[in-house]
């Protein structure tokens, strides 16, 4: 497995509104949403690709299909994504930690925006992605 780069890190957040004062009103970073879209995110900070502040409603959908986070699974605290070298990458980097005793989420598949990307839970309770987003190459 080749990790190019990490891609993206963001925190999981049950109350979108009290994330929203911590990052974007007292610490003050740049951070945006799409229209009716409660992701916050920016590839404006130095030192970062991506950071973003994640509704977990969302980050079960990514996951799961479904806006509730199931309830037999550790809730998360934070994502972070690893970047392959290719689309194809994704998956076999997927197939390779399976091989090495880990359960995935899911497997690689695209998202809507162009990113291929397979999930795992770490033993920190973290969303842990690996990705290839043609964007950022």
């Amino acid at each position: 497995m080749q990790i190019e780069f990490i891609a993206s890190f963001a925190a999981v957040t049950p109350d979108t509104a009290a994330s929203r004062a911590l990052y974007v009103e007292a610490l003050g970073l740049p951070l945006t949403h799409a229209d009716g879209d409660d992701y916050l995110h920016s590839g404006d900070i130095e030192g970062s690709k991506h950071f973003g502040v994640w509704p977990l409603a969302q980050a079960a959908q990514a996951c799961f299909g479904t806006p509730e986070w199931p309830a037999d699974t550790p809730i998360p605290q934070a994502s972070i994504e690893f970047e392959c070298a290719d689309a194809n990458a994704v998956q076999d980097a997927a197939d390779e930690l399976r091989g090495r005793g880990y359960a995935l989420l899911h497997d690689a598949r695209e998202e809507p925006w162009g990113q291929t990307v397979a999930r795992l839970l770490s033993p920190e309770q973290l969303i842990v992605g690996l990705s290839y987003a043609p964007m950022l190459h």
